[in-house]
């Protein structure tokens, strides 16, 4: 096992069953039922990735969801019994990468952990930088992303985001195409959620966000930028 991943769930049958799947997939990992010690074990172990139901019974999910995104280098996949959609939005605009309802496949969430882990893998080991429009540096090898200069502090989704759309500047991407390259597989429904991705990568953009990445009605989204030769 060489992957350390975190799993964040109160009730103890799901905590348990998730965690046989996931070490059964090869991965490494650690559990706790409690928010607060969660935002202590990503200080202090080697966490690639967690999984966290936001129903915790001492802190609000969304609070560890925060907490574990400071520096954005910890993915995470959120488990919530929040159907509805507002919920689901709430979620994915507080960092999360990913998520799943409950009730849900064991299954399910160790493909989506490998989707993640996979599409991290690919980011980290692709060594090129290119900027754009003279303003936008994407530094694959450093993983970063800055803007006249400045730093973004992007998510993981939000970085994958923004690279898909730079990989061919201008060209417009459906939502359907960058669920697909964002999340790594298909997954019907959750489409429009990445209107939520964008909406975060604008604002951290700045004033010129919704002319960065420009929508195209009907159709989806582009990098308005020229690539610098």
């Amino acid at each position: 096992m060489t992957t350390g991943v975190l799993l964040v769930e109160d009730e103890r049958e799901i905590r348990d069953l998730l965690r046989r799947y996931l070490e059964r997939a090869g991965y490494a990992v650690i559990t706790t039922g409690s928010g607060a010690e969660a935002i202590r074990m990503v200080s202090e172990h080697s966490v690639r990735l967690m999984v966290l139901d936001l129903g915790l019974p001492d802190v609000d999910g969304l609070d560890v969801l925060r907490a574990a995104r400071v520096g954005g280098e910890v993915p995470v996949i959120v488990l919530t019994a929040r159907s509805a959609v507002e919920d689901r939005i709430r979620g994915l605009e507080s960092g999360a990468d990913d998520y799943v309802t409950k009730p849900f496949s064991p299954t399910e969430v160790v493909l989506r952990v490998q989707a993640v882990l996979n599409r991290t893998a690919r980011d980290i080991a692709t060594p090129a930088a290119a900027s754009y429009g003279g303003r936008l540096l994407l530094d694959e090898e450093r993983h970063e992303a800055r803007l006249d200069g400045a730093v973004l502090d992007l998510t993981p989704t939000e970085w994958s985001l923004l690279t898909a759309l730079a990989a061919v500047p201008g060209r417009v991407y459906s939502r359907y195409e960058l669920v697909n390259r964002v999340r790594g597989y298909e997954f019907a429904g959750y489409e429009r959620t990445i209107d939520s991705h964008v909406k975060n990568l604008r604002r951290k953009l700045g004033p010129a966000g919704a002319v960065i990445v420009e929508t195209v009605l009907g159709v989806g989204y582009r990098l308005a930028l020229e690539r610098d030769t």
